[in-house]
């Protein structure tokens, strides 16, 4: 396909899908930095460490732009095996475009290491415990619980307390310190307000 008819979002119907995964990519963003700067400030990190996890968050998910044809669009809840193991690359693309775009290292550092679990279970190195930066522990909490409470074209969102309990599931996955300072905060603060508003109110349009 043309390049130019590609991102022409407004004349294209063959990528208005693009826009619609675009709009909840952002969305999804928006709620795990605001989950994890508020986190990461609970746990008593310095201003400049929350700020690094709010990026983060925002920018985790970004190494998928080079995957989109493998996830964006999909009406299924699976992928096959070796389409999994090309999207399961977004962390290593994500970190790679950050340093290309001069982030900070650190935080770039977080972006590669938000899917490893402190079991020892994750990729893409299987690290474990505090071998994981502690902001990619962080991302890796809330990057599910936000999941989880989010419409995808395949199941209608969760609500938050049955969202609490499928995470409490997979708590394994979890460094249990930051795991239980989640749970407080979601039980204990009106971040599931701000939350719903990231999700359900309106966004600016985005043109390509």
């Amino acid at each position: 396909m043309n390049a130019e008819k590609l991102l022409d979002f407004d004349n294209n119907p063959e990528t208005e899908y693009y826009r619609h995964d675009m709009n909840d990519a952002i969305r999804h963003g928006m709620c795990v930095s605001l989950l994890a700067s508020s986190l990461a400030r609970e746990l008593g990190l310095s201003d400049e460490e929350v700020h690094e996890v709010a990026v983060a968050g925002m920018l985790h998910d970004i190494g998928k732009l080079q995957i989109s044809p493998y996830i964006y669009g999909r009406k299924e809840a699976t992928l096959k095996i070796e389409e999994m193991r090309y999207v399961r690359l977004h962390a290593k693309l994500g970190a790679e475009i950050l340093k290309t775009q001069r982030y900070d290292s650190r935080i770039a550092e977080i972006v590669l290491y938000h899917h490893e679990n402190y079991d020892g279970s994750g990729y893409p190195f299987c690290m474990r415990g505090e071998e994981i930066p502690l902001g990619s522990r962080i991302i890796r909490v809330c990057d599910v619980f936000s999941a989880l409470i989010s419409d995808r074209p395949y199941r209608k969102a969760f609500d938050a307390d049955t969202a609490l309990v499928m995470v409490i599931d997979e708590v394994r996955h979890f460094d249990m310190k930051i795991f239980l300072t989640f749970q407080k905060m979601i039980n204990t603060s009106d971040i599931l307000k701000r939350i719903d508003s990231i999700l359900h109110d309106d966004l600016p349009e985005f043109h390509g």
